[in-house]
């Protein structure tokens, strides 16, 4: 088995064959019937290419196995009796196990197969059984046959007690504690170990809790018995010991339910809860850290292990003792020992002494060591229809793993930057289509010319033939030009539109590729709620509704911590104790309801619970003892603004406040991240009916609704979002009142704001009889900002601006337009602030100091090379600011074609630039006789003194640092040159 490239293969062939085996099972599964036959060839094709392959690499083990399954499809396939379900069982155990075979890595297949060979054996023994029971009773109806003779007890594995084999993994106590825990550097393994808990973990919360609603459901523990099993399996290929200990006795548990050896009852949910929990942190856990973690929790794995060890019935916890202590040593000399430790008292102590041996650092078996048959895998020996619920199919898992598989969030962000440019591009195409039609007319034109021309000469026969035959061919020529323009203008028509669709598919996916369902960020809650209920002695019951509405990932991640801190006051503060709600005439089991949906372009989240509410008069009583206002002025509030103070840092209506107790505490945190990612919350109550909150978000952060709008002769976006209304208002209804400009809508005076001041930019001529307003507020203010007009409502693709730029005053983001113009986003809340600071300092202008303002006069011409077209926009929105006329070049070689065209007051240019570098552009300015007075700048991100020194020897005027654009350096420097 030295050839490696060769068992690479057979992993491949089993990897491929095992997934087609999946999908004909669960066909098969879904038609039992006759019509089942055919899905039996692709079984038996699968099969025996298999057991091709394993003859190849001479690995008889899985030849003779998938021998007897190929010889079981055939005789189904033939026809010569009917699947049952309890035949699917095996097969699908049987898969899975080739499924192990395949993922195993190369050089361990080997020593794999040699410790599983007992199993193999098992399964060989149960397919080759099917065909011999069947053969006796062909055409009847019969039931598998299972090991009876070595399993006398139903639902009790068939472990032949004098091999030692143990149920659990506690024998062989040798090698110290670094063997024990095995180096897991191959990391692509242990993260498939903590995706694959992860997504058990969440299985088995979900199915727990629904299990102790429902204690009676059978069903309901199938699901739970297959996560456990799953965990169990993933712990084994990474050699976690501890894990598949805590794994096993927790299937096991399972099964003895299922067989109604045992009822679940609450108590039991915890303890199982508890082993969820353990698992969950394993799989956390480093590894490297993973030896100090055990040893640190090896009371609370202790513990945790004795309890659900009894839970099992009697009569298995002393089998499972006789069995755990024959298999802990499995040298001859040393079983005298083992019999001894049978006799001992507490005898229940045994397994749970010996599982704890590996965290203690004495020694454990490595897990292939004591694999062989386990009590489910033992269990699908004897009851077949039990045996399904033990295994999850391989095909499932890897659904799993793709609806959870992560992807940086950069590389997200660079795919929608990239196809936000191919949109762009793509966009290109048509105009440049329209342009060419240009090109057709002034060709038919031409034509028409030549006609003209052609009957002119011929009328005064000014031609000799040889001249009329040139001429036509000339005609002839123009003709098959024009011919030939127009189908290649047809052509470059159908594809600008299949580049565009193209192009627009590829973004909105990449759109989805940003969005979860609303599932995946909720799906702790439950088992929080249910946990933090019973610490406190309440009954709650949670409902979550639209679990599949789809969420931006970045909002879905945020959203965890704020309606942590709902749900937790509204379990300790908001619902009542069992006895008062039935005093009250409620149900005692309190509810709360988690909902979310799309609603106008926007997630609405709603949580509500049906307890005592908030009484607002203690809200207005709580404002008057903290100062918060007069007495008078909270008689006037309504109950809207008084639940506006919940969300106040520190405030709350709870005489004693604990670590979950108090209205207000933590609300805060809600009311933060809600305005970071743009949205709004509110609160409302009825006195002894309940609470709700409500949370108004955008559906993605990835694009924006927005209303763009011209200020200062420039595009910017406002995020429909963060707009309270849109208003035209004429002058004559614009008011002064100490020095402050405001006007009235629905019953508010809102006051007045120029958005060329709050933006720094050049002054509008506002010559409008109703000036264009976009009303703004946050919590506390609201202002009515005048924009030079509104230009129109779309979808924009949010792109991040560079981050060495830093934090730019009033801009979130930027987008592209479709033809490739870029347009800044508004940060609303910024801007408010702005305001705000404008105001304190009596720093605002009034609307009407623009109508007197005199024509601009003549401005100055600045050039503009950089290859950043966000550092390009920068430096242009900057001095255009300040008045001076911009153009810009994207590169060293564009730059210096420009200024010998043009005319220009100054050079601003970086360095680092394609074709031409901004050392070379300088150079090349000063060298030339006409151009070498013109000043130049040099801006670039580079501050070492050598690359200052560079630029400045080559003549330029300044050299500048990027971090100008944050300060009046740049400008001051452009004034110290060319003037205002």
């Amino acid at each position: 088995m030295g050839d490696f490239s060769m068992l690479d293969l057979f992993q491949m062939e089993i990897q491929s064959h095992t997934a087609d085996m999946y999908k004909s099972l669960e066909a098969i599964s879904g038609n039992l019937g006759a019509a089942s036959r055919d899905l039996f060839t692709n079984l038996m094709r699968a099969t025996h290419s298999i057991r091709g392959a394993s003859k190849i690499v001479h690995i008889e083990a899985i030849a003779n196995l998938t021998a007897s399954l190929e010889n079981c499809f055939v005789a189904f396939q033939e026809g010569f009796f009917l699947p049952k379900q309890e035949h699917i069982d095996l097969f699908h155990q049987t898969v899975d196990f080739l499924a192990e075979v395949g993922q195993v890595p190369v050089a361990e297949i080997s020593s794999f197969l040699s410790d599983r060979q007992e199993y193999i054996d098992l399964y060989t023994q149960r397919i080759n059984r099917v065909t011999r029971a069947e053969d006796l009773h062909l055409g009847e109806s019969t039931e598998l046959k299972t090991l009876e003779s070595d399993n006398p007890t139903p639902n009790h594995r068939a472990i032949k007690e004098a091999d030692g084999e143990s149920l659990y993994n506690s024998h062989l106590i040798e090698s110290p504690l670094s063997d024990t825990i095995p180096d897991l550097s191959d990391f692509s393994m242990l993260d498939l170990f903590r995706m694959e808990v992860e997504n058990q973990v969440a299985v088995l919360n979900d199915g727990l809790l629904q299990l102790e609603n429902t204690p009676n459901a059978i069903d309901e523990i199938e699901p739970l018995m297959r996560a456990a099993h799953s965990i169990k399996g993933a712990a084994r290929i990474v050699q976690l010991d501890v894990a598949v200990q805590l794994a096993h006795i927790l299937e096991d548990c399972f099964v003895s339910a299922q067989s109604e050896l045992i009822k679940i009852t609450s108590s039991h949910i915890d303890i199982f809860l508890q082993c969820v929990d353990i698992l969950l942190n394993i799989s956390q856990v480093s590894s490297g850290n993973i030896s100090d973690w055990l040893t640190d929790n090896r009371d609370n794995i202790g513990e945790v292990l004795v309890a659900m060890e009894s839970i099992l019935p009697e009569e298995r916890r002393n089998r499972l003792d006789r069995l755990v202590v024959a298999g802990a040593y499995t040298e001859k000399e040393k079983v005298p020992q083992a019999k001894q430790a049978t006799e001992e008292p507490n005898q229940g102590l045994t397994y749970v002494e010996s599982s704890l041996s590996l965290v203690a650092g004495h020694s454990v078996a490595k897990p292939s060591e004591a694999l062989m048959v386990t009590e489910a895998d033992a269990i699908a020996a004897s009851s077949p229809v039990q045996s399904t619920t033990l295994t999850k199919p391989h095909h499932e898992t890897e659904k799993i793993a793709e609806r959870t598989v992560k992807v940086n969030t950069d590389n997200l962000n660079r795919l929608m930057g990239l196809a936000g440019e191919s949109l762009v591009e793509a966009n290109w195409l048509q105009p440049f289509a329209d342009s060419l039609l240009k090109l057709k007319y002034l060709q038919a034109d031409l034509d028409r010319q030549l006609e003209v021309l052609s009957e002119s000469l011929e009328s005064q026969k000014k031609l000799n033939s040889v001249e009329s035959i040139q001429f036509k061919s000339a005609r002839r020529t123009a003709d098959s030009c024009r011919h030939f323009l127009s189908e290649r203008l047809s052509e470059l028509e159908v594809f600008a539109r299949r580049s565009a669709n193209l192009s627009d598919r590829l973004y909105r996916e990449v759109i989805a590729s940003h969005m979860r369902p609303f599932a995946d960020g909720v799906q702790g809650f439950p088992r929080m709620v249910r946990d933090l209920a019973r610490q406190l002695g309440k009954q709650v019951k949670l409902e979550i509704i639209g679990k599949s509405t789809q969420v931006d990932r970045d909002i879905l991640e945020k959203l965890e911590a704020p309606l942590t801190h709902i749900l937790r006051n509204a379990i300790d503060h908001g619902l009542e104790a069992p006895e008062a709600r039935i005093a009250v005439g409620k149900s005692p089991e309190g509810i709360i309801r988690l909902e979310a949906m799309h609603r106008s372009g926007m997630l609405a989240i709603t949580v509500s619970d049906d307890g005592k509410g908030l009484n607002p008069e203690n809200i207005r009583q709580k404002i008057i003892d903290k100062k918060m206002t007069t007495r008078s002025m909270a008689a006037q509030m309504s109950e809207i603004e008084l639940m506006d103070f919940l969300f106040l840092p520190g405030f709350s209506t709870a005489k004693q406040v604990t670590e979950v107790s108090g209205r207000g505490v933590g609300l805060d945190i809600v009311q933060n991240m809600v305005q970071q990612v743009g949205g709004m919350v509110r609160a409302s109550s009825q006195a002894g009916k309940g609470m709700t909150f409500h949370l108004q978000l955008p559906l993605t952060l990835s694009v924006t609704r927005s209303l763009l709008v011209e200020i200062g002769g420039e595009p910017y976006a406002f995020p429909l979002s963060r707009i309270d209304h849109i208003v035209l208002v004429s002058k004559s209804e614009i008011h002064l009142i100490e020095n402050r400009q405001y006007f009235t809508f629905d019953q508010y005076n809102i006051g007045l704001v120029v958005a060329c001041q709050v933006l720094e930019l050049r002054e509008s001529q506002l010559n409008l009889e109703e000036l264009p307003i976009i009303i703004i507020s946050d919590r506390h203010s609201r202002y009515g900002l005048v924009v030079d007009k509104f230009l129109e409502e779309r979808e924009l693709v949010v792109r991040p601006l560079d981050k060495r730029l830093g934090k730019i005053p009033n801009i979130s983001a930027a987008a592209l337009m479709e033809d490739g113009a870029p347009i800044l986003i508004i940060d609303v809340e910024d801007m408010v602030r702005t305001i705000d600071k404008l105001l304190t300092g009596g720093k605002l202008d009034k609307v009407s100091h623009y109508e007197d303002k005199k024509s601009i006069k003549s401005r100055k011409r600045i050039l503009v090379v950089d290859d950043s077209i966000t550092v390009r926009e920068m430096e242009r929105k900057l001095l255009e600011n300040k008045g001076y006329e911009v153009e810009v070049a994207v590169d060293g070689m564009d730059g210096w074609n420009a200024i010998r065209t043009g005319s220009f007051n100054l050079v601003v240019s970086d360095v680092d630039m394609p074709r031409m570098n901004g050392i070379e552009l300088v150079s090349q300015i000063k060298n030339h006789p006409n151009l070498k007075s013109i000043p130049v700048i040099i801006v670039s991100y580079k501050d070492r003194e050598e690359d200052r020194l560079r630029g400045l020897e080559v003549g330029a005027d300044y050299y500048l640092t990027k971090s100008s654009f944050h300060d009046n350096t740049l400008i001051q420097a452009v004034q110290d040159l060319i003037g205002v």
